[in-house]
């Protein structure tokens, strides 16, 4: 299986994109080369692998779930040019 011109030529109109010629040119060698990494790790012998459901384990690793208060009213309007009682100001 390969990828042609004319297939970039319709995705890229039904996503209504406009390329040019050498996008589409490049686009045509980086899918074509995708594909054929595909078939290589499609020749890998993985019968006898147990599947790997998760491979962390099960909690959050970026950041610890803690609660805090958000922003007050102060902070989140601190940028508006006009204040009045705690609210924006929009000018008529």
């Amino acid at each position: 299986m390969s990828i042609s011109k004319q297939d970039i030529k319709y995705v890229a109109n039904l996503a209504k994109l406009e390329l040019s010629e050498s996008d589409i040119d490049d686009f045509v060698d980086e899918f074509n080369s995708l594909l054929k990494y595909v078939e290589k790790i499609k020749e890998l012998d993985v019968q006898n692998i147990e599947p790997t459901y998760y491979v962390h384990s099960i909690k959050n690793v970026f950041r610890e779930d803690t609660e805090r208060c958000s922003y007050d009213r102060a902070d989140m309007l601190a940028n508006a040019s006009d204040k009045i009682d705690g609210y924006i100001k929009i000018k008529n």
